[in-house]
């Protein structure tokens, strides 16, 4: 690393320049690369996937698509069953179907009474289009909506729901990546100055600008080999924005230590480019190789995941460990001005904090885990599916053609419709009628129009008595596909039997995944802090740190217990790549807090030989980094959350509470307890391991279960 540094200072106008082609370049790729990534979650080879790919090949709407659902009130002394009135509904359904790309199912031209409220003055239609972007697509329920009321009489009343239009016409009014970015950016600028006291505030947000926009142009250029998903943007904006800003808060901080200590800028950079920039490496390449881990999971899309989580950490670094020690030799000095804080000791307020949890050691780990266990306990009640749609939306259009479908008796099981392809010489009118039998089912129509019958293929509109993304919504599908099973060549389409699948799939190898993730941060880990014990103690503390978020996405939305506070129901359910997204945001942010502590408590001991001391000096030189950085962050997923759509709002909970329990109840109450607990044990590394992980200290002689550690204290 002293190499390194001192090859960047006297390189400084290269590393400059490079960097600058980077950011300028960046900055025009992040305009264009969201046209170049894929907004599908596709699983090749299962049925439920199969299935809407047969059903959007050959009819070109639905399969995975959500239906709208459009309602229509009649006036007070009307029925659907007055002549007039089914032909006014032929004459106007007839018409929205009649449009390119649309398929519709009604009353009228089913002639099934089960599309009408008992009284008979509700009635609906579903709509199938074709597929609509997940982020920035037309919101087709005005459009849809006008149509209807051009050709119903004065007095007819229409409103356009759906699960998409409830939760405000898809995500058509979600904040851009960079204007969340953007708000993150001032947040951590009014934390950063708090932080330093000067003008090197700027400094973090320079190497996060360029982390980011880096990351952009690469991820352009990755779109063109391979299937990118679209929430890999926000991956890289929030998660660059958070480690790039963790990286330079601690190189800056322990740069200002050096000068502190009377060095120059220039040789300040040095030291610390030894300490914490090997800290920051570590860090980068735990974070990187963990997440990467993501591609075993057999989805494309989250795949893509694995990608961004190798990219952002690594460029991250590589700015942080080069453009940032040019800026802080160049003209770090001037930017630390007025200098209303100074490092030269550790942090007054937080060495008294951990003097406080080594005097009440055991109340500390027993509080922590008293909020952490329950909350972990939790999450497995999660239930990835969809949200239900009464907690989509308070008010509006398609909250009011909700209300009028449950007023009339209508089940919500309608929104969530199954779809079942007949193949060529199977009566689509017997499927229909054997469907319409299974437990669960409100209905099933064999519609005979154009629309319903293709290339010698047919398709049967089920409707479920419950959503299907609920328990029950979920045994239906079951149910329907085990009756489809009897007849051949029929398959069961729809986003509920894709969610299904999407479940089974990747949750089903989150096991696996997880074990991998853990064992790799574990050798990492091991090599880097010189210790069997630390690194086993970070991978459960990281584990138990997601798990703790999820358990309070599970609570607090799942279940309701905070949702209801803010007048929204509870959802039921998780969308089904909630959890993976969490999960990709928090480990990777949880991890380099663990590193920066411990690191620190490291180095600590490897000089005073002191677990005590190390836990002090650990604590009180990164406490205030670590809150400070997740501060950056929870502020960011505030704004997010702040926004309408009840799943953005779900993913900024999660990521927010696990980011602040994280900080406070993870790594300054949990960690410093357990590691003075421990004593002597932290330090011990058996001398097979040392030789298989070939610890970074050259000098150090191999430590052996029999050799007390402070023994390689000495020979350091």
């Amino acid at each position: 690393m002293a190499g390194w540094s001192r090859w960047v200072l006297a390189h400084k106008w290269i590393v400059v320049g490079f960097w600058l082609i980077a950011i300028v370049a960046g900055g025009a790729a992040s305009s264009k690369v969201s046209g170049k990534l894929s907004q599908e979650f596709s699983l090749p080879g299962e049925p439920g996937h199969e299935a809407n790919v047969a059903i959007l090949r050959t009819y070109g709407n639905g399969g995975l698509q959500q239906a709208l659902v459009a309602v229509v009130r009649l006036p007070e002394g009307q029925t659907i069953s007055t002549p007039a009135a089914k032909t006014v509904l032929s004459a106007a359904f007839g018409a929205l179907g009649g449009e390119p790309g649309l398929r519709v199912v009604s009353y009228a031209n089913t002639g099934d009474r089960r599309f009408a409220s008992a009284d008979g003055r509700t009635t609906f239609a579903l709509i199938f289009t074709p597929v609509q972007p997940v982020l920035g697509g037309r919101d087709l329920g005005p459009p849809f909506t006008a149509s209807l009321v051009a050709r119903l009489p004065v007095g007819w009343q229409v409103r356009v729901t759906g699960l998409d239009e409830l939760e405000l016409g898809s995500h058509t009014h979600g904040p851009a990546v960079l204007t969340e970015t953007l708000i993150g950016g001032l947040g951590a600028l009014i934390i950063l100055a708090f932080v330093f006291g000067s003008l090197l505030a700027i400094a973090p947000l320079i190497v996060a600008v360029g982390s980011i926009l880096t990351t952009f142009l690469i991820v352009y250029g990755l779109a063109e080999l391979t299937q990118v998903s679209t929430y890999v943007e926000y991956l890289v904006a929030l998660i660059g924005l958070g480690v790039a800003i963790d990286y330079s808060l601690l190189l800056v901080t322990r740069w200002r230590e050096e000068r502190a200590r009377g060095l120059s800028p220039a040789n300040a950079v040095e030291a610390a480019m030894r300490s914490a920039g090997r800290a920051v490496v570590i860090s980068g390449a735990t974070v990187a190789v963990g997440l990467l881990s993501m591609v075993i999971l057999p989805v494309p899309a989250l795949r893509s995941f694995g990608y961004a989580g190798l990219l952002i950490p690594l460029v991250s670094v590589a700015v942080t460990l080069s453009l940032l020690p040019v800026i802080l030799a160049s003209v770090g000095q001037r930017l630390d001005w007025p200098h209303l804080r100074t490092d030269v000791h550790a942090g007054r307020g937080w060495s008294a904090w951990a003097k406080g949890v080594i005097r009440w050691r055991w109340a500390a780990v027993a509080a922590a885990l008293a909020v952490m266990i329950p909350l972990g306990l939790a999450a497995f009640g999660l239930q990835p599916g969809t949200p239900k749609a009464a907690s989509l939306a308070k008010s509006g259009p398609a909250y009011q053609g909700l209300s009028w479908l449950e007023r009339g008796g209508i089940s919500t099981g309608v929104l969530t419709p199954l779809e079942v392809l007949v193949p060529s010489g199977t009566d689509p009118g017997r499927v229909a009628a054997s469907l319409r039998t299974v437990p669960g089912v409100r209905d099933a129509v064999a519609p005979v129009s154009p629309a319903w019958r293709r290339d010698g293929t047919a398709l049967v509109d089920v409707q479920p008595d419950s959503e299907t993304g609920t328990p029950a919504g979920k045994e239906t599908i079951t149910a329907v596909r085990a009756a489809a099973a009897s007849m051949k060549g029929v398959q069961v389409g729809g986003i509920g039997p894709e969610n299904v699948d999407f479940t089974h799939a990747v949750y089903g190898n989150f096991p696996l995944m997880l074990a991998l993730i853990a064992l790799i941060t574990f050798v990492l880990l091991a090599r880097a802090f010189r210790s069997f014990l630390l690194p086993v103690k970070a991978v459960l503390l990281n584990l138990l740190s997601v798990g703790a978020a999820f358990g309070a996405v599970v609570l607090i939305w799942q279940d309701g217990y905070g949702s209801t506070l803010l007048g929204v129901p509870a959802t039921g359910a998780v969308e089904v790549y909630v959890p993976l997204l969490i999960f990709a945001f928090l480990y990777g942010l949880s991890m380099d807090y663990e590193v920066f502590i411990v690191a620190r408590m490291r180095e600590s001991y490897d000089r005073t030989g002191s677990t005590e001391t190390a836990v002090v000096e650990g604590i009180g030189r990164t406490g205030r980094l670590v809150t400070s950085a997740a501060l950056v962050l929870v502020l960011a997923f505030a704004s997010l959350a702040s926004g309408p759509i009840v799943t953005v709002k779900v993913i900024a909970t999660g990521l927010g509470v696990g980011i602040l329990l994280d900080a406070t109840i993870l790594r300054a109450m949990l960690v410093p307890a357990l590691v003075e607990l421990f004593d002597q044990a932290n330090w011990w590394l058996p001398k097979w391991a040392a030789r298989i992980l070939r610890p970074p200290h050259a000098s150090e002689p191999d430590i052996t279960p029999d050799v007390r550690p402070t023994m390689a204290h000495k020979t350091d």
